[in-house]
């Protein structure tokens, strides 16, 4: 999948993800303030600790300290030829994430920091979702974007087989789109969130 993609579960994948977080990137990531500054980091492009702050309602000194975590597992990095010495500039490096890992499953410490990063991940999802339902967006900067979005759901009939075929078109049109507009820049461009939930129901 994409550069901003977490992918929590398995199966459908229209390629191996680029990484499948291990358990030391997981056990750093499991931290509330650690999965939205990856998650901001993913969405808004490189910030600083102070940017991270003001977005967060934190001190500089508690993002800084976060995201000297994240950088020691590689789950971010500073970016090259930006910034002082006074103020960093760091990025989420490209390429998708899983955090599905078996092996990390396997022991209670994994399970733990799995099930942490999962909830925290799905939690700032549902509240974006929310906020935007509810008039997140003020009148003067709607622009369209209202009636451009949509909010859907469908139900269908599938077999394990059918439900692969669809996730993987569904994956390789995002995917496309994607990689076509990923550094657009330029009037009326703003980051948006693409969320594709597809699994079975219970009988």
């Amino acid at each position: 999948m994409t550069d901003d993609t977490q992918r929590p579960a398995g199966g459908g994948a229209p390629h191996t993800p680029d990484r499948v977080l291990d358990a030391g990137a997981l056990r750093a990531l499991a931290h509330p303030i650690r999965v939205r500054i990856y998650d901001i980091l993913s969405q808004y492009g490189p910030q600083t600790a102070s940017s991270l702050a003001e977005r967060l309602g934190e001190s500089s000194g508690s993002t800084s300290y976060h995201l000297r975590a994240l950088a020691a597992q590689d789950l971010i990095r500073e970016v090259p030829d930006r910034g002082t010495a006074r103020e960093r500039w760091w990025e989420r490096p490209r390429g998708s994430v899983s955090l599905n890992n078996p092996s990390a499953m396997r022991t209670p410490s994994g399970r733990a920091a799995s099930q942490i990063v999962l909830t925290e991940t799905l939690n700032r999802r549902h509240e974006q979702l929310m906020e935007f339902a509810l008039g997140g967006l003020d009148a003067d900067t709607q622009d369209g974007w209202e009636d451009a979005a949509v909010i859907s759901t469908a139900t269908a009939r599938l077999t394990p087989a059918q439900l692969s075929e669809l996730v993987s078109a569904v994956a390789g049109l995002v995917d496309d789109y994607v990689q076509r507009h990923r550094d657009q820049t330029g009037e009326g461009v703003r980051p948006v969130t693409i969320r594709t939930d597809m699994f079975p129901l219970p009988e």
